[in-house]
């Protein structure tokens, strides 16, 4: 089923379809009324999307998956020259950085490269991807360099992880593209999820997303650095923050303390520090910090507890709450750290699949100390008399460690 291509052309093939952008971005055009075709090299994500099961956990999705599927809207695949029926193609797959931050230019140009033979002229090839300025450029090159006379543009992807059937539809939507051939193409094609288009240049717009996801990575290791002030002066920062943000406005996007984690936030913190010559004091400080969060925590657990006597309980593994995704999540820096320092680590998600993890009442159970290290609503309203860390303020009783 996976490769069955005996279907006429299609609208749209996303290139990396079945993962955690391409999906929702695929389900979202398909439920719009537009063919769809998910090109995925992970053969196991595109035969449970063929079954109409989602991979991975995002509110909304299951239902417009099975309507798209029904009604033939939608299909992924396996073969490379899924990319040759469709009139355009969306790149998404993950830009890393590598062991020593440094950016990873060719994730996209390898992804194109898997299946440039299928590629024709006059498509569409819009980049989704969080990309190092200049990749689009690169990406030209590189199809120039084939013959292919094609239409380019980079619309980066800005929806939080679980919020996609939502933002795709709610949030302004970048375009960019170096002719206006291009930019109208792509403007056109996601017009089917928003009315809302800013244009850019594409090197304006790869800048564009590394400056979003690194100004959410900067206010977090501010809060978190307020935070660890206020604990070391034995001060709550849950009551300073409120006192600070009540009825104030300006100071209502100051966040709480918590892991600053996942695959985008550091990462491209990093890409936008290489892009200026590693010149980013800011970025560099901002990693110290949030990477730096869970030895200051544990720190401090040994300042109040006798921790190489106790069992120690880690709540949630996930790199946010209410996500089923442990990609990069500083979780597990804290269970490595703990190893270390505590008789035994206990950790336990309730979305996160992983033999190693105990269900929440064992932990609950076998545990001297809790720590919530993934702000999980079911950990809301936790039924225990054991101590509970909780820099998240999930609990409502304060974030004084």
């Amino acid at each position: 089923m996976t490769d069955s291509l005996d279907v006429p052309g299609v609208d749209v093939c996303v290139v990396g379809g079945c993962g955690r952008v391409g999906l929702p971005l695929g389900i979202a055009l398909a439920s719009r009324g537009l063919s769809v075709l998910l090109y995925d090299i992970d053969a196991a994500a595109v035969d449970r999307v063929n079954s109409g099961v989602m991979p991975f956990d995002e509110e909304g999705a299951a239902a417009p998956l099975a309507e798209a599927l029904a009604a033939g809207r939608l299909r992924a695949s396996t073969a490379p020259e899924s990319v040759g029926r469709a009139e355009a193609l969306v790149v998404v797959v993950g830009t890393p950085v590598d062991e020593h931050l440094n950016p990873d230019l060719g994730a996209v140009p390898r992804a194109i490269e898997r299946c440039v033979e299928y590629l024709h002229d006059g498509q569409l090839i819009v980049l989704r991807s969080t990309v190092y300025p200049g990749v689009t450029a690169l990406t030209e090159k590189l199809l120039n360099s084939r013959g292919l006379h094609v239409d380019v543009a980079f619309c980066p992807e800005r929806i939080a992880e679980g919020k996609a059937m939502t933002e795709l539809f709610t949030l302004p939507q970048i375009v960019a593209a170096r002719t206006p051939q291009a930019l109208d193409r792509a403007e056109k094609l996601f017009r089917h999820l928003t009315d809302s288009i800013v244009t850019l240049e594409p090197e304006e717009a790869e800048l564009a997303k590394l400056f979003t996801n690194t100004w959410r990575y900067l206010k977090f290791a501010a809060a978190n650095q307020f935070w660890m002030m206020a604990n070391d002066f034995g001060l709550d920062f849950a009551r300073i923050r409120h006192a600070v943000s009540y009825d104030y406005p300006r100071a209502a996007d100051l966040p709480m303390p918590g892991f600053a984690a996942g695959p985008c936030l550091l990462k491209d913190t990093m890409q936008l520090a290489a892009f200026n010559r590693n010149n980013f004091v800011l970025g560099h400080s901002a990693m110290l910090i949030n990477e730096g969060l869970p030895l200051y925590l544990v720190s401090r657990l040994e300042d109040r507890f006798d921790l190489g006597e106790l069992s120690v309980g880690i709540l949630g593994m996930a790199f946010k709450g209410g996500s089923d995704d442990s990609r990069d999540s500083l979780a597990y820096k804290l269970r490595k750290i703990l190893t270390l320092k505590a008789r035994e680590t206990l950790c336990t998600d309730p979305y996160v699949r992983d033999d190693r993890f105990l269900p929440l009442d064992d932990v609950l159970k076998r545990a001297d100390l809790l720590v919530i290290a993934s702000p999980h609503p079911d950990y809301r309203t936790l039924d225990t008399e054991k101590p509970v860390i909780d820099m998240w303020g999930l609990t409502g009783q304060g974030v004084l460690v």
